[in-house]
């Protein structure tokens, strides 16, 4: 059975490759500054040394398409995972309160620090994923304090705790950014809605080791979380570490989000659509969801970060509002679904 869906997981990974190179290619040629792909070849290997086609690619767009990439990936795998220990397919960072969390918490850091460092700088880009996690570590704590039930996690709480976290957080946030000053307020606002518009390189290589020492982790036990499509009884009488594993994959998902919304601010509802459609494309093999909802959290933040920047031109709506158009109504539609289930 694995062998025959093969051919089929692989096609996928190829459309969804295929899909993100159209993404890539309409980004670094449209914009203000529209480019052929002659042009652009020629600044990526440095043959072209006109500076304003260097400063629109390596300065503006190639970092910018770089980090929606990243932070598309990371969402949609934190995603899937969070779906898969919850065995509930409507939630998603966003929605349980750990993007508010984080962001909450990374408010804070530019309140507590404005004026004192550079928020773009060096420190500060490293610093703020730190905060972030310990923003979406209380998010978590407190989903788990309110949506427990007789020891364990009651997955019809789930959705009802998250969205009063997530009211809660946004709340504080909302008063933290009142506080700041007129200039750290407007980046903050502009952070707030998801935007990739301060995209740098610096932002790329603070998100990058992230995925890399976390993703492993989560694939090398993507077969737990198979398992845990099970009762939970029925997985301990296997020798699983239930509580174990849940907190090691959780900690992980919870260090994506926080790394993603360090540098592009809260992009809700990437993590809700991209593991739906990964099941449906590729079966419920978690080895295989992980990778194929990054792939599509990738292209749904590369697409909607190219529609944000150019279809309202020369006015920029950020990608993370473009996403809520789309995700509002399949999350009305998931619930709906799920009521006619039940």
């Amino acid at each position: 059975m694995r062998n025959q869906s093969l051919p089929r997981y692989l096609t996928v990974v190829a459309i969804c490759l295929a899909i993100i190179a159209v993404a890539l290619y309409l980004s670094l040629t449209n914009g203000t500054f529209d480019m052929s792909v002659l042009e652009v070849v020629k600044t990526l290997l440095r043959i072209d040394q006109d500076e304003a086609h260097v400063m629109v690619v390596f300065e503006f767009r190639l970092p910018r398409i770089v980090l929606g990439a990243l932070v598309g990936f990371a969402l949609g795998a934190a995603g899937a995972v969070i779906q898969g220990i919850t065995r509930n397919g409507l939630a998603d960072p966003g929605i349980l309160g750990i993007n508010a969390g984080a962001g909450m918490a990374i408010v804070l850091f530019m309140l507590l620090f404005q004026g004192t460092m550079q928020q773009t700088g060096w420190l500060a880009v490293l610093t703020m994923p730190m905060f972030g996690l310990v923003g979406g570590l209380i998010a978590v704590a407190l989903i788990y304090l309110f949506a427990m039930h007789g020891g364990r996690l009651d997955t019809q709480r789930l959705i009802l705790v998250g969205i009063a976290i997530a009211s809660g957080f946004s709340a504080i946030t909302m008063y933290v950014s009142l506080k700041m000053n007129p200039n750290d307020f407007e980046m903050a606002v502009a952070w707030l809605a998801g935007s990739l518009h301060s995209a740098n390189w610096k932002f790329v290589v603070t998100v990058l080791p992230w995925l890399i020492l976390l993703l492993p982790i989560l694939m090398f036990r993507a077969h737990i979380l198979d398992l845990f499509q099970m009762a939970e009884d029925s997985v301990r009488s296997l020798g699983v570490s239930v509580e174990r594993e849940k907190n090691v994959l959780l900690l992980c998902s919870i260090g994506l989000v926080s790394a993603s919304v360090s540098v592009a601010g809260s992009i809700s509802f990437v993590g809700l659509i991209a593991p739906h459609l990964a099941r449906r494309l590729v079966g419920i093999q978690h080895l295989r969801i992980i990778p194929i909802s990054g792939l599509i959290g990738t292209a749904l933040v590369m697409i909607g970060d190219f529609i944000g920047k150019t279809v309202f031109a020369p006015a920029e709506l950020a990608v993370g509002i473009v996403i809520s158009v789309i995700g509002v109504p399949y999350y009305v539609y998931l619930l709906m679904r799920s009521n006619k289930r039940k």
